[in-house]
C-alpha cells in the first residue's frame, strides 16, 4: 500500500499530471534532460534533506545536552545546525522509547519538514497513508516491514502548516564509540517519519 509509486497516469493527482505533461513537453523540445531532472530529484529526496535530519538525530544520540534542547525547542536546536527554511519554521522533535513509537502523518495535505527531510516520498502524500496511518497505524507499519510488540504504544502525530514533526529514533545497540558521521549513516528517512527503524550496524 504505502509503497505505491503511482506509475500509471490515471493514478496521478491533477498537479502530478500537469507536472508530468510539462516535463514531457520540455523534454520533447530538447529544453531539459530527463536524467538531469531525475538526478536533482534524487539529490533532494534521498541525500540532501534526509542527510540533514540524520545529522540532527546523530547529534541527539551523541550529545545529551543537545537532545534536551531538541526536546524543549526543536526549532531553535535544528536552526543552530543551519537547517532552516520554508516548511521548517516550526518544528517539534518526538523521541521513541522502549515503550513508545512515534509516527508522523499529515492528514489534510502533505506538510513535511523539507529542511531536515528533503522532498516528501510519494507514499507520504497518498490518501491511503494519510487516512490509514491514523486509523490503523500498527497495520500500516507492518506493511512497511515494521512489526512492533503489542506492548509498544504507537502515537501518531498530525503535521500541519504551523507545526511539523521529526521522529528521533532510538540509538541502535553496539554503537558505542561511533563518530557522529557513522551514527548519521545509520539513520534512514523512514526512521525519522516513524515508518521504519535505523539501520543495524554491521
Amino acid at each position: 500500500m504505502p509503497h505505491d509509486h503511482h506509475d500509471h497516469d490515471n493514478h496521478l493527482d491533477p498537479m502530478e499530471a500537469r507536472t508530468r505533461a510539462l516535463e514531457t513537453i520540455l523534454t520533447r523540445k530538447g529544453l531539459v534532460d530527463p536524467a538531469a531532472i531525475d538526478a536533482i530529484i534524487e539529490t533532494y529526496a534521498e541525500k540532501v534533506g534526509p542527510r540533514n535530519g540524520a545529522q540532527v538525530v546523530a547529534r541527539a544520540w551523541d550529545d545529551p545536552a543537545f537532545a534536551e534542547w531538541l526536546a524543549r525547542d526543536a526549532t531553535a536546536a535544528i536552526s543552530d545546525m543551519g537547517f532552516t527554511g520554508r516548511q521548517g519554521e516550526h518544528m517539534q522533535a518526538v523521541f521513541n522509547t522502549d515503550t513508545l513509537h512515534n509516527m508522523v502523518v499529515c492528514t489534510l495535505c502533505s506538510c513535511y519538514p523539507w529542511p531536515v527531510l528533503g522532498l516528501p516520498p510519494v507514499w507520504y502524500k497518498s490518501p491511503a497513508y494519510r487516512s490509514r496511518a491514523v486509523i490503523e497505524p500498527r497495520a500500516v507499519l507492518a506493511e512497511f516491514g515494521l512489526t512492533l510488540p503489542e506492548s509498544t504504544g504507537i502515537r501518531v502525530w498530525d503535521s500541519t502548516a504551523e507545526l511539523r514533526y521529526l521522529v528521533i529514533p532510538q540509538r541502535p545497540a553496539n554503537t558505542d564509540g561511533f563518530t557522529r558521521d557513522a551514527l548519521a549513516d545509520l539513520v534512514t528517512r523512514e526512521s525519522m517519519i516513524g515508518t521504519g527503524l535505523p539501520r543495524v550496524p554491521a
